[in-house]
């Protein structure tokens, strides 16, 4: 992709930019709205069945991760034209999602200025090592590296993690707004749990909040893993990074079947979304479907993406994912090129 061209789709992108609030307050509407109402049916649904209230808690997960979306929107401050209105609208959602808006935001900053720069890894992002990192590696990081990326772990462990632990703290350097709304939303989430408990009791908030936070919790982390964890992903040193190949190449559309792509908030335009961030969820579509650039972009499906599941180490000479069972061939492979290059 020339420096022309990178220019050029970014403009044809720009047109998209700009949030509409009525639509902003009607997603609003139509994702709370719901998720409100399906809270309360899994509550009296526990009278019955724990087994029966699962059915609407998994519902109620999906709009929680729509939930999330809109915060997620109004740290980019693309959700409304007001950067004061996205933050109180995104504090909130906050509190229902368990993220902090500033600590949050800046990591997911981060993750943008350096998604695919094998230089600038660790921040916002999943821990990937390469081939040539986890072969030098001692066994120690080894085994961990394993561990971390054993689905049951990512999947299951990794939402307990995220969203009750690593987010109530402020991270070192932190400035004092940042930390300011770290407290705030902590305090916040506090005296929400506190009122539910008072109104329904522990036992109940705990089997309800609890089954759909675990549900949500692992639905987005595999979104957020699936959309940079594809075979022909992109990932390149410092020097060779480009910010709108790393956009395009190394962020996937990940084809939903349209009600998914409603409780997930269009991110499924995940290429999109890299390419432009200030372009409000629910005008990826249409950015995508009228930049004809971007029709050409990795497209993986639910079936296709199962197979990311194995995927756990950067190959960088072959510039592509691979399991941890292809790396004997790999090794093999590298052996037998070195030997016929000093032959």
């Amino acid at each position: 992709m020339t420096l022309q061209n990178t220019k050029n789709l970014r403009k044809q992108v720009a047109p998209f930019e700009q949030s509409t609030t009525k639509e902003s307050i009607w997603q609003i509407i139509n994702t709370l709205g719901p998720f409100i109402i399906l809270w309360y049916l899994t509550y009296i649904s526990l009278s019955v069945s724990y087994w029966l209230a699962l059915v609407p808690a998994v519902i109620a997960a999906g709009f929680l991760t729509r939930i999330f979306i809109i915060f997620h929107d109004c740290t980019h401050h693309s959700f409304f034209k007001s950067r004061r209105i996205n933050r109180i609208v995104g504090t909130a959602m906050g509190v229902l999602t368990l993220f902090p808006f500033d600590q949050w935001g800046h990591e997911h900053s981060v993750h943008h200025a350096t998604s695919g720069n094998l230089d600038k890894r660790g921040t916002g992002d999943i821990w990937t090592l390469t081939v040539d990192e986890y072969l030098a590696a001692p066994l120690k990081l080894r085994l961990a590296y394993r561990f971390y990326r054993n689905p049951l772990v990512m999947f299951g462990i990794g939402p307990i993690y995220v969203f009750l632990l690593k987010n109530r703290f402020n991270r070192k350097g932190a400035r004092k707004k940042e930390k300011m709304n770290t407290y705030l939303t902590n305090v916040l989430i506090v005296v929400l749990v506190g009122l539910l408990c008072l109104a329904v009791g522990w036992q109940s908030v705990l089997l309800v909040q609890g089954s759909i936070f675990l549900i949500s919790g692992s639905v987005g982390i595999w979104l957020f893993y699936v959309q940079h964890t594809f075979e022909d992903s992109y990932f390149e040193e410092d020097k060779e990074w480009e910010y709108v190949k790393a956009a395009v190449e190394g962020s996937s559309f990940y084809k939903l079947p349209k009600l998914m792509q409603f409780l997930t908030g269009n991110i499924g335009y995940h290429h999109v979304h890299h390419l432009s961030p200030r372009v409000p969820n629910y005008k990826l579509e249409e950015a995508h479907n009228n930049t004809l650039p971007l029709k050409n972009v990795p497209t993986i499906t639910l079936a296709t993406s199962l197979r990311s599941i194995r995927f756990r180490l950067w190959d960088e000479e072959n510039k592509n994912f691979i399991g941890f069972k292809d790396l004997r061939y790999v090794a093999e492979k590298s052996v037998s090129a070195k030997v016929k290059s000093e032959i």
